[in-house]
């Protein structure tokens, strides 16, 4: 069975134009071409494509939102971007919004073949350049790895503690120890976070969650 294939161009000649590159290849079946992202929309329950190759500048919905609201619908269709649009914004938000790909205008016909196979294959096809970008962009949301300040599971309990603001006594109390072994354990606390104060203390442990619950 060949792929099936929808296209949105708002460009008259590419719209035709990609639509005979993929239509002349027997593993393909151009299944739909439109103008804008509502016209596929609405067309959609009629052509059931695998795979969508969406434009983002469309006349009425753009393709980002597009994607978005077929992809909330319709889950299992791979939708690529063809786009000549190359910005971080456009690249992030279409992927955030369910594009499996993103390929810069102008692509070859062999390009574009591969670029469907690939999205039905369930690869992620991607300019070289936009890939490098992709990753450049999700390295800014990788949280930093947790210092390890190599606290004991008692001065993490004390810590706990600080966070909830007892007072010494009081942590002395919760863990049935002496308020001179609380103290130890907090002068330790303060030296491992390199910290001076109470304040301090509890200021690092949130900021970098040394307290698991927190």
């Amino acid at each position: 069975m060949p792929i099936s294939v929808a296209l949105v161009e708002d460009n008259k000649d590419l719209r035709i134009g990609t639509t005979y590159v993929l239509g002349s290849a027997q593993q393909f079946e151009v299944v739909g071409a439109y103008e804008t992202a509502e016209e596929l929309i609405e067309s959609y329950d009629d052509i059931q494509p695998d795979v969508i190759i969406m434009d983002i500048e469309l006349p009425g919905m753009n393709g980002i939102e597009a994607t978005r609201q077929i992809k909330i619908t319709h889950p299992s269709v791979q939708i690529v971007i063809l786009s000549v649009f190359e910005d971080d914004e456009n690249v992030f938000q279409a992927i955030c919004a369910g594009a499996c790909g993103y390929i810069t205008k102008p692509v070859l016909p062999d390009r574009l073949h591969d670029v469907v196979e690939q999205a039905f294959g369930g690869s992620s096809p991607m300019s070289p350049h936009i890939a490098r970008r992709v990753l450049e962009m999700f390295k800014q949301y990788i949280p930093p790895p947790k210092s390890d300040y190599n606290l004991t599971q008692r001065e993490i309990e004390v810590l706990d503690f600080l966070i909830q603001g007892f007072d010494n006594k009081a942590i002395a109390e919760k863990l049935f120890l002496s308020t001179y072994t609380i103290r130890a354990h907090i002068r330790n606390i303060y030296d491992k976070l390199h910290v001076h104060s109470k304040s301090q203390a509890v200021a690092k442990a949130l900021k970098e969650r040394l307290v698991q619950k927190y």
